[in-house]
């Protein structure tokens, strides 16, 4: 088999095509009853004070969990009728933090950690001799680290669309994922249980981008469930694996290697870094791109549609996935994806630079007993775009006792104003429907 038949990573589809009218979509949504107690709040290395993006804060001895997001803060509902309970906070490369709820104000709180300190010795002593061997491992034992068993989770999911630094499209949603056991074949399944959007199109130059697979664009980035779209046994063989240094993750000793594809290959393939624990061989993260040596062809992966005037590439393709670990067996808890696109058109002066992307964070999980999975129409399509399936915004209290991830700067800046749209809209005593 050549390289240019090998699939490339499912997220990397998406729309782009004429619209002809603009629309600005609102409504309203019940609030749930406040059964939970709320905590906000930032983690900052200790040291030099910045904040720490994707840290993993989980509820011991519960399956609760949430990341911080890429400004280190997090937000986290519990139930109210858990009080006395601890709060676990990771991040690579750092010790492991255990806070008591009851120490924490239901506001802001600031939680420092600190810097695990790996000696020259045992990284001198811990140097994989074959790091592709070790990749090979670690993909073989998949099965064996990771759950084995059907399991319903409950995530969070939500995607952007800027124009340069401005937000045009918000899309975000709460789904349930009936997650296969990492030992078998068979796909994931994916039902939307809460959506909201919010699209302008005035701020788009006529352009109506769309990212087709909603959470699937996130989900197949877990590399150890669907290896294939990146590791494939056909490409390995186009893969250089480097040994790149030493970290620690709980106490764990962790391998960083480094992989790109070699020299000879001109197809566009990955590179990056995967941490994986030395002693178990598991797979606890990866970071990695797109190596775009030829943008048409990194184009012919991702443009499904676009308008005979212009021509649009990818300038980036950015991937992360990470891991938790729950009674020594590991699962998929957050991934992200951030594509960057440049427009040239034949009778503009000036090119078009949007960025899209995506993130999911599992908030909460348990086994599938019945091992039941959604059917029909209850399951949505590897093909969803999210912004035509979802109706409305409203306000923040709309999710209720489900987890999200804590929204940035310029996308709560992107939702007050939201907001303040729906109010003038309740205030004329009309609404703007689809």
């Amino acid at each position: 088999m050549t390289l240019s038949q090998t699939k490339p990573i499912k997220l990397s589809v998406f729309y782009v095509f004429l619209i002809s009218c603009a629309l600005f979509f609102l409504g309203q949504q019940n609030v749930n009853a406040q059964d939970y107690n709320q905590f906000k709040g930032e983690i900052i290395d200790s040291d030099s004070k910045k904040p720490l993006v994707f840290a993993t804060l989980t509820l011991a001895n519960s399956n609760i969990s949430t990341i911080s997001n890429a400004e280190g803060k997090f937000s986290l509902k519990i139930p109210k009728e858990t009080n006395n309970g601890q709060l676990i906070v990771s991040f690579l490369g750092y010790k492991t933090k255990t806070v008591a709820l009851e120490d924490l104000k239901s506001g802001n709180n600031k939680i420092y950690l600190n810097i695990t300190i790996t000696e020259l010795s045992e990284i001198n002593i811990s140097i994989p001799k074959d790091p592709r061997a070790l990749v090979l491992e670690t993909l073989k034992k998949r099965g064996e680290n990771y759950f084995n068993d059907p399991t319903l989770m409950t995530a969070f999911y939500r995607e952007s669309i800027k124009k340069r630094r401005k937000n045009i499209s918000l899309s975000e949603a709460v789904v349930n994922i009936y997650k296969a056991p990492y030992s078998n074949t068979r796909n994931d399944v994916v039902e939307l249980y809460k959506t909201r959007k919010s699209t302008n199109y005035s701020k788009m130059d006529t352009l109506a981008l769309k990212l087709q697979g909603g959470p699937f664009n996130a989900l197949y980035v877990d590399i150890m469930k669907y290896p294939q779209y990146i590791f494939g046994l056909d490409v390995l063989k186009y893969y250089e694996f480097t040994f790149d240094h030493s970290t620690r993750i709980n106490n764990k000793l962790i391998y960083v290697i480094s992989f790109k594809q070699n020299e000879t290959t001109n197809d566009p393939l990955y590179k990056g870094k995967l941490y994986i624990d030395a002693d178990k061989k598991i797979l606890t993260s990866a970071i990695y791109s797109l190596n775009i040596t030829d943008k048409q062809k990194a184009a012919k992966l991702f443009v499904r549609k676009k308008p005979n005037r212009a021509k649009v590439w990818p300038t980036d393709v950015a991937y992360r996935v990470d891991y938790r670990e729950k009674n020594n067996k590991w699962y998929y808890g957050y991934s992200s994806a951030i594509l960057e696109f440049k427009i040239d058109w034949d009778d503009k002066l000036f090119n078009s630079v949007y960025s899209m992307s995506c993130e999911m964070a599992v908030t909460d999980w348990e086994k599938n007993t019945t091992k039941e999975t959604p059917k029909g129409k209850n399951k949505i399509r590897t093909s969803i775009i999210l912004g035509d399936e979802a109706f409305g915004f409203s306000d923040p209290d709309f999710w209720g006792e489900y987890n999200i991830i804590e929204p940035e700067k310029s996308i709560e800046s992107a939702i007050k104003k939201i907001n303040r749209q729906l109010k003038r809209t309740k205030g004329n005593g009309s609404s703007v429907k689809p």
